[in-house]
This record gives C-alpha cells, structure tokens and sequence, in this order.
C-alpha cells in the first residue's frame, strides 16, 4: 500500500470516528431534554436496578395479607428463595434460609422487612419484594333461600345482584323483597335491606350495594 494510500485511509477512519462520537453527543443530547430520567439511567447504570425495585414494590401499605391469598416474594438475584406461595391456614408461609414467618395480618411492607431482617444473617444487604398475587382472604357469605349458600372470594367489587347470582339464584319460595345484607362497623352490625324486584326493575339501585370482606346476605 503506498503512502497515498494509507494518508487517504487513515483520514477516512478519523472521520468516520467523529461522527458516531458527534451521534452519541446528540442521541444523549435528545433523551436528556425529552426524558431527564432516562439520561440519569443512562449516566448511572445503577440508578436503572434502584428504579426498578422503587417501582416494583407495593407502596400501598393498607392491604392487610389473610389466610389462603396467594403471594410472590421476589429476593433480588436470589432465584432459589424467590417463589410463589400461598399463605397456609395458620396464617404462615415457609421459605428457604427464611424458615417459617408468619404473613397473615401484616401488609406486604412490613412482610418485606421481616423477610429481609431473617436473610440477613446469609446475604449482607437483602433486597425483597412481596407482591399479593391472589386475594383468596377476603370473602362473603350468602346463606338461606339460593342454591349454593357458603362464602364466596370477593373480586371485582361484586355488588349483592351479583352475590345473588354466583350463588346460583333463588329457591323456590325465598322472599325476593326481604333480602338483607349485615354488615360489621365500627359502631357495630349494620342491616341494608335489599328488594330484588325493585333493583331488577330499575327502582330504588342504591340498595344494590358493592360487597365488603366479612359480609353476609340472607335471603329469608
């Protein structure tokens, strides 16, 4: 190759070299001013895992974890304890390096940091997360006249029509218009009349009202 050559070679590679170094500067340019958050990622790769975990993790501290709900507990970079697991009737739940802690009656929060306070005794900074896969605790009760009295799991905000029809509808000779619901309050059982006819016709749908855990219809 002569001299020629390898001036007009060496050049074409320094220009080239420049413009994806000039692309990057303005690709990092453009997510910064669209997306402050993905340049920060993108300046800290560390800040990516951090971000995750944050969103991940059930902030909603009100939910309180019953007998039967399903939960999955995630232990970063910890495959062999990350498992879904239903909460046994003695309201505990079993985990490797873990053993046996109780669930029932903690928020996912506080299960989090009972998890993670046992693991550290094996892993130096346990990062946990407990999410309620399924909510199997919290139930309602329909007993008398229908077809398949019992408790029923509450989903979807069932309201007392759809009650009526999980449990298979009415015998024959229940009091459609004397149904009523109890319910337990602070100020202690409350009785909401509901009229089937009414509601059925249109009339009156406020007594229709959406189910609560604890709940009990009875249809005389």
């Amino acid at each position: 190759m002569t001299t020629i050559s390898r001036t007009l070679k060496s050049r074409r590679l320094a220009v080239l070299l420049a413009g994806t170094l000039l692309s990057s500067a303005l690709c990092a340019q453009t997510v910064a001013r669209s997306n402050p958050a993905a340049a920060n990622a993108l300046a800290n790769p560390a800040a990516v895992h951090e971000a995750a975990i944050s969103a991940a993790k059930p902030h909603d501290n009100t939910f309180v974890i019953g007998n039967d709900d399903v939960l999955a507990i995630n232990v970063w970079k910890e495959p062999d304890i990350s498992r879904s697991i239903p909460v046994r009737s003695d309201g505990k739940i079993s985990l490797p390096l873990v053993g046996e802690v109780q669930a029932a009656g903690l928020t996912p929060l506080r299960l989090e940091s009972d998890i993670a306070i046992r693991l550290k005794n094996y892993i130096s900074e346990p990062e946990v997360t407990v999410i309620v896969q399924q909510v199997n605790s919290q139930k309602f009760n329909i007993l008398g006249q229908v077809e398949r009295p019992g408790s029923y799991v509450i989903a979807n905000s069932p309201t007392v029509l759809d009650a009526i029809a999980l449990a298979g509808g009415f015998r024959d000779f229940a009091k459609k218009k004397s149904v009523y619901v109890l319910r337990q309050g602070s100020g202690g059982e409350a009785r909401i009349p509901f009229n089937y006819k009414d509601v059925i016709q249109g009339k009156n749908m406020s007594q229709n009202v959406r189910l609560q855990p604890g709940d009990t219809i009875i249809v005389p």
